[in-house]
């Protein structure tokens, strides 16, 4: 993604199966976690997360959803969407 983003907007990162990807559209940095749950979904079964294989039945309800907001380092909001942990708290 080389465009500038919004304020109101975040880069959304996913890591399945292993694989790490990040998708090429923005999503709206407030969206609910259901939402960006529902994104990455299609995203995977489409094919359309350059990084992560294909997958028709990815399946991302029990993921963890981090919001990450701009920084002086890092000028951009993020958004990662990962697996839940069987450690820590």
């Amino acid at each position: 993604m080389t465009e500038e983003l919004a304020a109101t907007e975040a880069v959304l990162n996913i890591t399945f199966a292993g694989l790490n990807g990040t998708l090429l559209q923005p999503v709206h940095f407030d969206s609910s976690d259901e939402e960006i749950k529902s994104w990455a979904t299609e995203a995977v079964n489409n094919g359309d997360v350059p990084g992560i294989t294909t997958d028709s039945v990815a399946d991302f309800n029990d993921f963890v959803v981090d919001r990450f907001p701009s920084t002086e380092d890092v000028q951009m909001n993020r958004i990662s969407l990962r697996p839940k942990v069987p450690f820590g708290k």
